[in-house]
């Protein structure tokens, strides 16, 4: 089965369960910070997708990173993953939670990439834009600064993209230079 399936299906499972309680943003919580602990400690992740670390000790690992910061329907999900032997797909997992939590709430994902942090200002000129571009739906707009940009933005909307970007048009120029051929005298 693909991971992509199995992530699917467990990430519905979880939603389903999270509903029936009542605790499904605290579920998205504690998703979204298993999510965060995976992308800033790559060692991390690393074990969980380990076949030669056993699941009681990545169980282990589990509960007493999580424990007391996450909900109790979270932290029984992750013993049934590992009793399961399906730890490593735990980050897939919550990719998908947040996807399927974001289109059960008509919520829209962006990223904006700039070279220095959003101004108040240009921050609500990007919502703005957002809301135009996808029809009034609401948008979870995530920032991230890439200096490499040299000026202007990376929008990333679904499977869009706007490269408003120094580097991005430098780099059509690039290519455009490549494509013609031009004569010296």
């Amino acid at each position: 089965m693909s991971e992509f399936r199995i992530a699917s299906r467990y990430a519905k499972s979880l939603i389903e369960l999270a509903q029936e309680q009542k605790s499904v943003d605290k579920v998205l919580a504690d998703i979204r910070l298993l999510k965060s602990t995976c992308e800033s400690n790559r060692d991390f992740l690393m074990v969980l997708r380990n076949p030669i670390v056993n699941s009681q000790q990545k169980l282990s690992i589990l509960t007493k990173i999580f424990e007391g910061k996450v909900d109790n329907l979270t932290l029984e999900f992750f013993k049934i993953l590992t009793r399961k032997r399906r730890e490593e797909y735990l980050y897939d997992i919550a990719q998908v939670f947040e996807q399927q939590y974001n289109d059960m709430n008509g919520i829209v994902s962006a990223s904006i990439t700039t070279v220095s942090p959003l101004s108040t200002s240009n921050r609500k000129d990007i919502e703005a834009l957002l809301k135009k571009l996808t029809n009034d739906a609401k948008v979870d707009l995530k920032e991230s600064i890439n200096p490499d940009l040299i000026g202007g933005f990376l929008l990333k909307i679904g499977d869009k993209q706007i490269d408003d970007s120094v580097s991005g048009k430098l780099r059509e120029l690039k290519l455009q230079f490549a494509e013609r051929s031009f004569a010296t005298k």
